[in-house]
């Protein structure tokens, strides 16, 4: 594995180059709680991001959250006990933009969370691109002043739907609210997620967990909390963060970077499953082949694409900053998190810290939060946050007949290779 570690100059000449023009308000927090007027913010989604960035936005005692989707009252009664920041949610259909515009009238600021993980291609042109470029348009027509996107790393080849859709949607929020900032967050992680929570209960049942190529490509973990702690400052409409944030894309690594075989090797450690189970590479092939039969079954937690399978063949990370050709509206999470500490975070030495030393000590690893959701503290329930869209979930049964079925098929191919 590949620690990302910076040096205490590196740090210092990052952080500096966030916040040039700063004031001596560099180590303080910008959310000062007083009398002032209360912000209306919409979040639009309402799945595992969703929530932790709601909770992120009520701990400024000035802010309160409308969650707006097709289904948010599931989320809406799991938070409700926060307390009247909380406004009541909004159910709104992306692909109808009348449904939209009225729950955003008014707001301070608009948080898209629009987005799929698996779906035809059709799916993904109807929600993330269309439905991301109906909220943009939206929240244009509502005058709405701070606008956020949630987008994703790795997707500036859009060698896939998702990537595709993903950058359109990207371009129209661009176009329509030049101000308006877009976070890209590498692999989340966190209780609740798609990814380790996943495989730690996929590895009770498989015999080997599967990498791809070689598991050669490289990721950037970065935990939910600390990217809802990032989208709560951006939404922020201080004019020192507009002016820091205004336009720019977030790029939301961790604070240490794995390749995709480290990533399964950790998880089998923290499930208690490293001595019983092995990482088997296979080639990619062999991946699109399970993708092609997985992506046809109804989506469930053993669903894998081909496409999910192509996008593995790049690294998720940051861009470095070092670059010669580094994109000049490009920041880093922990720079950004280090300049404008969160709303419910005791500042001070902890900012000061992490800017002599290293930015990134202000966000969590996965050796942090892993050990409180899989492994002898895993969820006994199931995944939270799935986006089904309508579809039928598979029986777990038959589900796992047809993963082991591929997987078996997958391991006699690799003999013979």
């Amino acid at each position: 594995m590949l620690a990302l570690r910076h040096t205490a100059s590196s740090s210092l000449q990052s952080t500096a180059g966030l916040s040039r023009g700063s004031t001596t308000r560099r180590f303080t927090s910008s959310a000062i709680h007083s009398a002032e007027k209360k912000r209306k913010i919409v979040v639009i989604g309402a799945g595992f991001v969703g929530s932790y960035v709601a909770k992120a936005l009520i701990s400024d005692s000035r802010n309160t959250v409308v969650l707006a989707s097709r289904n948010p009252d599931k989320l809406y009664s799991s938070l409700k006990h926060l307390g009247n920041q909380l406004l009541p949610p909004a159910k709104i259909d992306i692909t109808k933009p009348s449904t939209i515009l009225p729950s955003i009238e008014g707001a301070d600021a608009v948080i898209s969370l629009v987005g799929i993980l698996t779906g035809t291609e059709q799916q993904f042109i109807d929600l993330q691109e269309k439905g991301g470029q109906n909220v943009a348009q939206a929240a244009k027509d509502a005058g709405v002043k701070r606008v956020v996107m949630v987008s994703a790393l790795g997707i500036d080849g859009g060698e896939t739907p998702y990537a595709r859709t993903k950058l359109a949607a990207e371009k129209a929020f661009r176009t329509l609210h030049p101000d308006s900032t877009i976070i890209r967050p590498s692999l989340v992680f966190g209780p609740g997620d798609q990814f380790f929570a996943r495989f730690a209960k996929l590895a009770k049942f498989l015999p080997f967990l599967p990498v791809f190529g070689g598991g050669r490509s490289r990721f950037q973990p970065v935990y939910v909390g600390d990217v809802a702690k990032a989208v709560e400052v951006v939404s922020r409409d201080d004019l020192e963060v507009v002016n820091q944030v205004g336009g720019k894309i977030v790029e939301a690594g961790g604070p240490d970077v794995f390749t995709y075989r480290d990533l399964m090797k950790i998880t089998l450690n923290y499930a208690g499953l490293a001595s019983r189970r092995l990482v088997i590479s296979l080639p990619f092939w062999v991946g699109y082949i399970q993708g092609f039969f997985l992506e046809k079954l109804p989506e469930s937690m053993f669903t894998v694409t081909r496409d999910q399978v192509k996008q593995l063949k790049n690294d998720n990370v940051e861009s470095d900053p070092s670059d010669p050709n580094h994109p000049v509206d490009r920041i880093s999470i922990a720079d950004l998190l280090t300049r404008f500490p969160p709303a419910n975070t005791t500042t001070s030495m902890f900012t000061l810290d992490a800017a002599v030393n290293n930015p990134r000590s202000v966000l969590k690893s996965v050796h942090d939060i892993l050990p409180t959701y899989i492994g002898d503290g895993a969820q006994s329930g199931p995944i939270s946050g799935k986006r089904m869209h309508g579809r039928k979930g598979a029986g777990t049964d038959e589900m796992l007949a047809e993963v082991k079925r591929m997987t078996e098929l997958a391991g006699k191919a690799k003999t013979k290779i």
